[in-house]
């Protein structure tokens, strides 16, 4: 637990850079946490050691564990590096992502990315997803692990198996090019976020990650697969639970439907 002064130079330090409107760095990478204390120093640190300057913004739904202090005092270390915003409980995947969108787009970062706190993401590979959104001109670039040399690691069958007949069906019923639609590892150029109208997004839960897409598809943006390999969390409990696999399956279909008739602008 930090003490008071330390608290109060994390404050004062935090009001100070907030009067900062334009980002130091270009590229932002948004990590949700629940109860992830295991990962999060190990993460930090990987993803401030890379060869280009990400700023992270951990999204902290109230984790009992302690991951926020431990956030706290890496920002006593990098002040214009970490930041973290914190809410009163979990309130689900996608509203975490879109607070951090909007956080994001009000800092005036050009490249806006996700992952996952677990390590499942490996952080080197934000470097490929952002280059591919310049070298590429992709729009969004997804770590990809079912397009070609992607993998996963550390799956069971069954797991592997639900995963990718998720993936088929999803591609199937919105007729996406997208051999992962529901991966969470993406970087956003702004513009993306900027024109979708983040209001609409309804799933909260791993479906979230195919609404993007999908959304992002319908304005037009181009998507491009990265391949990746994805392993397995050694640390910390998965989040995955039957109310995330009925939203997937269940509201997809709602979302294609809605598709016909509404946009996302």
């Amino acid at each position: 637990m930090l003490s008071d002064t330390q608290l109060f130079y994390i404050f004062a330090r935090s009001i100070f850079y907030s009067h900062i409107t334009r980002a130091l760095t270009d590229s932002l990478v948004i990590i949700p946490t629940y109860n992830e204390r295991d990962n999060i120093s190990r993460m930090l640190e990987a993803v401030l050691a890379l060869d280009h300057a990400f700023d992270i913004l951990i999204v902290d739904d109230g984790s009992p564990d302690g991951t926020a202090d431990i956030v706290r005092s890496y920002q006593l270390q990098s002040p214009t590096r970490i930041y973290l915003l914190e809410r009163s409980g979990k309130l689900g995947l996608g509203t975490a992502y879109i607070a951090g969108f909007r956080w994001g787009l009000e800092k005036g970062y050009q490249f806006i990315c996700e992952m996952d706190a677990d390590f499942s993401h490996n952080p080197t590979d934000l470097l490929r997803l952002r280059t591919a959104c310049i070298n590429d001109h992709a729009d969004i670039a997804v770590g990809s692990r079912y397009t070609k040399g992607g993998k996963v690691v550390n799956w069971p069958f069954d797991r592997i198996f639900l995963s990718y007949g998720a993936s088929l069906y999803v591609r199937i019923i919105t007729g996406m090019p997208v051999k992962d639609p529901t991966a969470g590892f993406v970087c956003y150029r702004r513009e993306v976020l900027e024109k979708i109208d983040l209001d609409k997004i309804r799933f909260i839960g791993y479906a979230f990650q195919i609404e993007m897409k999908f959304a992002s598809r319908q304005l037009g943006f181009r998507i491009t697969e990265v391949p990746i390999t994805f392993i397995d969390r050694v640390e910390g409990v998965s989040k995955m639970s039957s109310n995330i696999i009925k939203e997937a399956v269940i509201g997809v279909l709602r979302m294609r439907w809605k598709g016909f008739f509404h946009s996302y602008r």
